[in-house]
C-alpha cells in the first residue's frame, strides 16, 4: 500500500495556525510582489476567487467580504513542511517528498494493520503537532493515493483519512473523479481526451493500454496501470538533485539604473549558488534575463537573455556573482525600466564528478573552504551573516506589504503573549 499525506490549502492553513480567530473566515495569500493569488482558503474559493488571479482584478470582492490577504512567507511555510515530515516520518517506514504540502509514504511490507485507522490517526497526528490539517488517502497505487487524499477534502466525514482498495470502491470513485484531476494526465492530454468523450477516470482506464500507449506514451500508462491498482510509479525516498535551478523576482517598482539591477542579479546568482552547494552539484552553464513590463504598452520593451558557459563546473558565490553581473551589463539596455530579472544555473551534475584542471584546483579549494564558512555563518545568524559585497544592502526589490512574522525560524518574530 502507499499513502499521500497533503496538507490542506497549505500557505493559507500556515497563516492560520497563529491566526485562529481566521478559521472560517476567506483569506488568500499572494505570490511574490504581492502580484497574484496563490493560495486561497475554502471560504475564498466559494466567493469566486480563482487560482492565479491578479490580486486589482478581485479588490471589489476582497473589500465586500472583508478578505484577509497575506503575502507569502515561505520561509515559515517550510518550516512548517519541515515539521510535518517529521511527523510522517515517525509512522511510515520510508517518505517521498513531492512538494512543500505533499509527501508519499511507503507502506509496502506493513502488515496487520487496520490502514484506515492509520490513517486517520496519521492525519490527527499531524493537526496536534503542527495545527496544519492534512489529508491521508492510501491506496494500492500512489496514484490511487492521492484520489483517496483528495476525497478526504471533499469529505468531511472522512475525518482526514480515506483508506481506498476494495475494486467496487474504486470503481465507484472513477466514475465520478475528473480525468482532468487524475495526477499524470498534464494540461496538454486533458482537452484532447474530452474532445473524444472521455471526462472522468474511469472511463480512461476503461480504454485498452495499447491505445493509451499510441496516443500518451509510456507516462500515459503508467497512469493508465495505477488506475487498475498496478503499481507502476517508482518511490524515491531520496530527492533527486534539480537538473536546473533559477532565482527570479518581480520588482515593486521598474529599475532603470544599471548598478541597482546589478545587485538584484547578484542577489539572485547568490541563491543560485546556495541552493547548488545545498544539493552538492555544479554548474557550468549560467542564464540571466531582465523583463521591461509587458503591461506598459506605451513604453520601450526589453526581454533580453543571455546564456553562457562557464569556463569550470563550479558552485561558488563569488565565481557565480561575477559572471552574472559580466552577462547583465551584456543585455542591459539604458533608458528602459526593468520590472523582473533572474538567474538560471544548468547543466548540473554531482560535485564529487566534476574535473578540473590543474591550473584551478587551487583556487576551487580556496573557494571551497570559503564558501563552507559563509554557509556555516549565515546558518547560525538566520541567513544574515556574510555576503558578496556586490549584493548590497538594498535587499530584494519586491513588495509583501501583508507579510506575516516568521513565528518558527527568527528570534526577533517570535510569536508574543499577553497575560492580562
Amino acid at each position: 500500500m502507499f499513502a499521500l499525506a497533503d496538507c490542506n490549502n497549505f500557505f493559507v492553513s500556515c497563516e492560520r495556525a497563529f491566526r485562529p480567530e481566521l478559521n472560517g473566515r476567506p483569506v488568500v495569500v499572494l505570490s511574490s510582489n504581492d502580484g497574484c493569488i496563490i493560495a486561497r482558503s475554502n471560504e475564498a474559493k466559494a466567493l469566486g476567487i480563482k487560482m492565479g488571479e491578479p490580486l486589482f482584478k478581485v479588490r471589489d470582492i476582497i473589500r465586500k467580504h472583508n478578505v484577509t490577504i497575506f503575502s507569502s512567507n515561505m520561509t515559515l511555510y517550510a518550516d512548517f513542511s519541515r515539521r510535518i515530515r517529521l511527523v510522517l516520518r515517525e509512522s511510515a517506514p520510508q517518505i517521498e517528498v513531492y512538494s512543500i504540502d505533499e509527501a508519499f509514504l511507503d507502506l509496502r511490507g506493513v502488515e496487520s494493520v487496520d490502514f484506515d485507522s492509520y490513517a486517520k490517526a496519521l492525519s490527527q497526528r499531524c493537526r496536534k503537532y503542527t495545527g496544519i490539517p492534512v489529508s491521508v488517502g492510501i491506496a494500492p497505487t500512489k496514484t490511487l493515493a492521492k484520489i483517496a487524499a483528495q476525497l478526504c477534502k471533499s469529505y468531511p466525514k472522512l475525518r482526514g483519512g480515506c483508506y481506498m482498495y476494495r475494486p467496487e470502491d474504486i470503481e465507484k470513485v472513477l466514475r465520478k473523479f475528473p480525468v482532468e484531476d487524475v495526477w499524470g494526465i498534464g494540461r496538454r492530454s486533458a482537452p484532447r481526451l474530452k474532445e473524444m468523450g472521455i471526462t472522468t477516470a474511469f472511463e480512461f482506464r476503461s480504454l485498452s493500454e495499447e491505445w493509451v500507449r499510441r496516443r500518451m506514451g509510456v507516462n500515459g500508462v503508467r497512469t493508465w496501470r495505477e488506475l487498475h491498482g498496478i503499481p507502476s510509479i517508482g518511490f524515491e525516498s531520496v530527492a533527486d538533485a534539480r537538473l536546473s535551478i533559477c532565482n527570479s523576482r518581480s520588482f515593486s517598482h521598474e529599475i532603470y539604473d544599471l548598478a541597482e539591477l546589478s545587485e538584484q542579479v547578484a542577489t539572485f546568482a547568490t541563491m543560485t549558488a546556495e541552493k547548488l552547494r545545498a544539493q552538492h552539484s555544479v554548474c557550468s552553464r549560467l542564464t540571466v534575463f531582465a523583463y521591461t513590463n509587458r503591461f506598459h504598452e506605451n513604453e520601450i520593451q526589453q526581454c533580453g537573455h543571455i546564456s553562457l558557459p562557464l569556463l569550470e563546473p563550479t558552485d561558488s558565490t563569488i565565481d557565480i556573482v561575477r559572471a552574472s553581473r559580466e552577462a547583465l551589463a551584456e543585455i542591459f539596455v539604458r533608458g528602459v525600466g526593468y520590472k523582473k530579472a533572474g538567474v538560471i544555473a544548468s547543466d548540473i551534475i554531482p560535485a564529487e564528478g566534476r574535473h578540473v584542471s590543474m591550473f584551478s584546483a587551487e583556487h576551487n579549494e580556496r573557494h571551497k573552504r570559503l564558501m563552507q564558512a559563509i554557509d556555516n555563518i549565515n546558518r547560525d545568524t538566520d541567513g544574515g551573516g556574510v555576503a558578496i559585497a556586490s549584493v548590497g544592502m538594498r535587499g530584494i526589490q519586491s513588495s509583501s506589504l501583508h507579510r506575516s512574522p516568521r513565528y518558527t525560524t527568527s528570534w526577533d518574530e517570535l510569536p508574543v503573549v499577553k497575560l492580562k
